[in-house]
């Protein structure tokens, strides 16, 4: 039997709560103002529906966003003394394979396949308690260590492309945030899912690649909203809050910024420095000079 749909059952809750505001009307028609408890009473049946239509969304929408998750319970975590037996070794095996290729096949959301690298986890976990046993038969052996090395790679594969989706993600909300601490929020839980990876893989060079790409934003975010407050105290004449905001700056380039960008960017700060301390200096000269030319003026 298929169940009725929200949009249904809103709508049901809609006509209740309309036919229910009538009838008490009608009944409280002799108390003072009869339509405000029957309002209320309307009111309170569209809450509660409206409170179930956003549970069964936010239900609806864990689904959808985990579907390996599920399929990860549904399948028996690997334990040592299953892991004795060849065919719920074989079993084992090509559950994971299977679950590994409908990942990567329809491209799941970063978390499926952080789950698929605890499943590995975990097989790998049983397996080495098996091969611990002196009961083992030696074809055993064998064919649970070529399991673990399959499981491996793809422990592997799955651990980079969580990583790797999830610094993306993150980072591509970064850019869309305007605030600096948004910015840096945000780009800082890619920077952990990258490290989290380095801690398992420290030799990835994509790793570290990718953290040195989200340092640099993080770099160039705190930089560029020193350098946007520096060019606003500038324009308002406030030269000296502009110069402390522009040391600021420097002070995150030099501190935090790559090679390739320091030399360029600090020469630039600096340069503006230089043009606002003249700016300055002309101001003091002009204000010093002021009165000079009034006393000078009568006697001329």
């Amino acid at each position: 039997m298929r169940a009725p749909s929200i949009s249904g059952v809103m709508t049901a809750a809609t006509g209740v709560s309309t036919a229910l505001f009538f009838v008490l009307w009608w009944a409280l028609e002799g108390e003072e103002n009869p339509w405000v408890l029957a309002g209320l009473t309307a009111s309170v049946v569209m809450l509660v529906a409206f409170a179930a239509r956003l549970t069964v969304v936010r239900r609806n929408r864990m689904r959808s966003l985990h579907p390996t998750r599920r399929q990860g319970h549904s399948m028996p975590r690997p334990s040592g003394n299953g892991m004795q037996s060849p065919g719920l070794h074989s079993a084992g095996l090509r559950a994971l394979q299977k679950q590994s290729a409908e990942a990567d096949a329809r491209d799941l959301p970063p978390q499926a396949h952080r789950d698929l690298y605890d499943l590995c986890t975990d097989y790998l976990h049983g397996a080495e308690q098996a091969l611990q046993s002196p009961t083992l038969a030696a074809e055993g052996r064998l064919a649970l260590r070529a399991g673990q090395e399959r499981v491996r790679t793809l422990q592997r594969h799955h651990l980079l492309t969580w990583a790797r989706g999830s610094a993306r993600a993150f980072t591509h909300e970064a850019q869309q945030r305007v605030r600096l601490y948004e910015k840096l929020e945000a780009a800082n839980r890619a920077l952990e899912c990258i490290d989290s990876a380095l801690k398992v893989y420290p030799d990835e060079e994509e790793l570290k690649v990718s953290a040195r790409a989200v340092r640099e934003f993080i770099t160039s975010s705190r930089v560029a909203h020193w350098v946007e407050l520096a060019e606003r105290a500038a324009f308002k004449g406030y030269y000296r809050r502009a110069i402390d905001r522009y040391r600021d700056a420097l002070f995150y380039l030099t501190r935090d910024g790559a090679d390739h960008d320091l030399e360029a960017g600090a020469e630039r700060i600096t340069r503006e420095i230089e043009l606002l301390r003249a700016r300055i200096a002309t101001g003091k000269s002009a204000v010093d000079a002021a009165p000079s030319n009034r006393a000078k003026g009568p006697r001329d």
